[in-house]
């Protein structure tokens, strides 16, 4: 970024006391707060769907969410000389939620399932119901998966040569490939019989990158992802990165579904499209997408270092995926 953000702050009401550079942007202590400012791409439109909801949130009481400042025209975004677009937001000194800490874990947890139970509060317009607001199902990514595994199994079984890597590719494929297919198949079963009063307003892309930790309470950044959709997928990618980080600890993991079921009470097709989340192998997927799309003539050590680890924790895994299935 040039500096064309001190042109582009001009349009703002609102006096700037310092400036820094963060998350590829640009923060700004302001007379009126600390905000963000960031180059933006996508469509007005979608702006607009994100600023209805967060204000939404913010009447039920998700207070702490990076909503958009609008400038002294009232637009959403503002353009630099040079063209270049740019949208203002709301941000936060609290910090990015600390997965080696098991409270820290459980307390954004339970602020995960407030947020769900807040989008659960807001009604979906029929304006929204276009583009990224209403993506496919949950099925369909994971049918596009489960065809680039088989293509990579079918690549590298021809190889007269295989590498370390591709030869962990091989030895191990017959067991992921199988949970794919059941996890791919099971959720399938669930989306033809579901109730479209089931599916609700989703963060996305939730991780501990957007859940910000501060004193008493959590922000919850980046909505661009946001849709409608199952809220399973949410908790799911959340839960992921936590138990991947702490070698699928059963224990942790049943921690953080009975933190979410305090606040918001999941029911048997809940825990059934959390199953099928996590009994869908996608690391193990993401490193045969990685050896697929890279230079496979150089695989690094590190990258059979990860897919070793992933058969490694298979069985810690397994135990985990029998207690949530119940």
């Amino acid at each position: 970024m040039n500096d064309n953000y001190l042109d582009v702050m001009e349009q703002y009401e609102g006096e700037t006391l310092e400036v820094r550079r963060g998350r590829g942007a640009w923060i700004f202590e302001r007379s009126d707060g600390l905000k963000l400012l960031k180059e933006y791409r996508g469509s007005v439109k979608r702006l607009e769907f994100e600023e209805m909801v967060l204000c939404g949130l913010k009447n039920q009481g998700i207070t702490a969410v990076d909503q958009y400042v609008r400038n002294r025209q009232g637009e959403l975004v503002t353009a630099a000389e040079d063209g270049t677009k740019y949208i203002l937001k709301d941000w936060f000194v609290n910090r990015e939620c600390n997965l080696k800490d098991g409270r820290e874990i459980l307390t954004a947890v339970t602020w995960i399932a407030r947020l769900h139970q807040a989008f659960r509060k807001i009604p979906w317009q029929e304006e929204w119901n276009t583009g990224s607001m209403l993506p496919p199902g949950l099925s369909t990514e994971m049918r596009r998966h489960t065809r680039e595994m088989k293509r990579v199994r079918t690549f590298v079984s021809n190889k007269r040569r295989k590498s370390e890597f591709e030869l962990c590719v091989m030895e191990h494929f017959a067991e992921f490939y199988e949970q794919a297919l059941k996890a791919q198949e099971g959720l399938e079963a669930l989306e033809k019989k579901q109730d479209e009063n089931r599916l609700f307003l989703c963060h996305g892309d939730l991780n501990q990158h957007h859940l910000l930790m501060g004193t008493g309470d959590v922000a919850v950044i980046e909505f661009n992802q946001m849709h409608r959709g199952k809220q399973m997928a949410d908790l799911y990618h959340f839960m992921r990165k936590v138990m991947e980080k702490h070698g699928w600890d059963e224990g942790l993991g049943i921690s953080m579904t009975e933190g979410y079921d305090k606040v918001l009470p999941m029911d048997e097709e809940d825990r059934a499209c959390l199953y099928f989340l996590f009994l869908y192998p996608e690391k193990y997927w993401k490193q045969l997408n990685y050896y697929y799309n890279a230079n496979k003539a150089w695989i690094p050590a590190k990258n059979v270092e990860k897919l070793r680890s992933i058969k490694e924790q298979q069985e810690a895994r397994v135990r985990f995926l029998d207690r949530i299935k119940g």
